[in-house]
């Protein structure tokens, strides 16, 4: 696009970056950037709440888009630990792989990795939806509370370990699940909720492929008679 601003990381600073990503207004016309020479620096792009598109053009570290409200942030490469950590609203889109904890703790909006993701991916997520295209590693959706994690691939050991209301979707394996996860009998919403982020994550896959699982819901109260569990 002939309008993009591109910031070069290799003559300027990240923090100059950041604070004018982060101190756009509603009415901006400067609503398409391109982040040339990122190199693996962390938290790129973090903060935004405006609905602007950004392109990091290369790897990223640690946080990428954390703290995302409401921008569409594409990583033209792989993203370190904690990609879309806290994510509220928007689209945050990894071309290659993710490091552990991708997602963590987010609210909201919807996390792509075109790749595998490590370990703990969708950690204490809360209300947002991830699609990987690829594998996740071990104790992934570890106490997610709300929310809808999809993989493409096979799934780690401990999956959805200690869970509450998140929905898990899985076409692969799984190793083991973690504790007070099961697996669920998929239903008409399910489905649809399914279909839906296939669609959107442009995955040519039907939700009859998957498998559901959620939580057993014996953690929620302590009982004795579960304290293995625990």
């Amino acid at each position: 696009m002939e309008d993009t601003i591109t910031f070069d990381l290799a003559t300027a600073p990240l923090r100059e970056l950041n604070e004018k990503l982060q101190t756009l207004s509603g009415g901006t016309n400067q609503t398409a950037w391109r982040i040339a020479n990122p190199r693996g620096a962390h938290a790129l792009a973090v903060g935004i709440t405006t609905p602007v598109q950004v392109l990091i053009d290369g790897h990223a570290g640690y946080y990428a888009a954390g703290m995302n409200d409401g921008a569409a942030i594409t990583i033209n490469g792989n993203a370190a630990t904690g990609v879309a950590e806290n994510m509220m609203s928007g689209r945050v889109h990894v071309k290659g792989d993710a490091s552990q904890s991708a997602g963590a703790t987010a609210h909201g909006g919807l996390l792509i990795i075109d790749g595998n993701a490590s370990a703990r991916c969708g950690i204490s997520m809360k209300g947002i939806d991830i699609v990987v295209k690829g594998n996740v590693g071990h104790m992934s959706a570890f106490m997610a509370q709300s929310g809808n994690l999809v993989v493409c691939g096979d799934a780690g050991d401990a999956l959805g370990d200690s869970l509450y209301e998140a929905r898990l979707f899985v076409k692969g394996s799984v190793k083991s699940l973690g504790a007070d996860c099961e697996k669920k009998q998929m239903g008409a919403e399910d489905a649809a909720i399914l279909s839906d982020l296939l669609q959107r994550a442009g995955v040519a896959a039907k939700p009859e492929e998957f498998t559901l699982y959620g939580s057993a819901r014996t953690l929620y109260h302590f009982h004795v008679d579960n304290a293995g569990a625990y």
